[in-house]
């Protein structure tokens, strides 16, 4: 792990274009997925991939939001920034799994909540707000994966989690940096120092026990070579979920609703 990096080179990694999404993830490590699409209320948003898999055996409901690798791709998925629909499908999707008894698995890349009007026409807020909600009350083992950005309540809002995990150069903040240094100094352009003030990296997070671990990356991040960093993502997944499966589901909720009021509530 490379503790000398600093904030801003880890966003850029995070960032990287060729970085492994959700699709790479979910293809390389959870065989027969078999996706479900739609909210049952408005629409379909391609900004979350989620459904039901295998993982080492033992089925699983994942989800993810993801970006496109081509202009045409990452417009039909708001550049990973999803919508009212997107939020209400994965919820959807995660009251199924308590249904069954299934654990969960997020995995997180967004800028954050799509903005535009249409989103917030069909209620943004209230299914961003409705996610933590329920979340925080699942009766099933929930991990989450910030796997390259996780900016805003469009991130929180797939990270109620009873173990939030980070790969080594991800970030995980309130808003991006490029919005922090506009609201503070009026000026995008000082983002690389809005980074270094954030504490928005792995390591620090880790030391504000605001995450439970960090997933180590090759040399030069998870995109040089993302069979080892896939591999690393498989081992702390399997490691956590024996650590979560078959206990009781009340104990799992009430330890997950504590978790997030603490960090709400903890002195400044």
């Amino acid at each position: 792990m490379d503790e000398n990096r600093s904030a801003a080179q880890r966003l850029a990694l995070a960032r990287h274009p060729q970085r492994p999404g959700a699709r790479e993830i979910i293809g390389a490590l959870f065989p027969e997925f078999f996706e479900l699409r739609g909210d049952r209320c408005c629409g379909e948003d391609e900004a979350i991939l989620g459904g039901v898999a295998l993982f080492h055996g033992r089925p699983v409901t994942v989800i993810g939001t993801r970006k496109g690798r081509t202009l045409t791709e990452n417009l039909r998925m708001n550049f990973g920034m999803p919508s009212p629909e997107g939020y209400r499908k994965a919820l959807r999707l995660m009251k199924q799994a308590e249904k069954f008894g299934r654990p969960i698995i997020t995995l997180i890349d967004t800028a954050g909540a799509y903005p535009g009007m249409s989103a917030e026409e069909h209620g943004q807020g209230e299914a961003i707000a409705r996610s933590l909600f329920e979340m925080s009350r699942l009766r099933v083992p929930v991990i989450a994966v910030i796997t390259g950005e996780g900016n805003s309540g469009g991130a929180l809002a797939l990270a109620v989690a009873n173990r939030v995990l980070m790969l080594e150069n991800a970030v995980y903040a309130i808003l991006s940096p490029e919005g922090f240094a506009s609201i503070l100094w009026k000026d995008a352009s000082r983002h690389e120092e809005a980074c270094a003030l954030m504490k928005m990296t792995a390591p620090e997070l880790l030391e504000l026990g605001v995450i439970d671990g960090i997933i180590p990356e090759p040399e030069g991040g998870a995109h040089e070579d993302a069979r080892a960093a896939l591999a690393a993502l498989d081992a702390a997944l399997v490691k956590q979920l024996e650590a979560l499966v078959g206990r009781p589901g009340a104990e799992l909720a009430t330890e997950r609703a504590a978790r997030f009021r603490a960090m709400t509530f903890a002195p400044r």
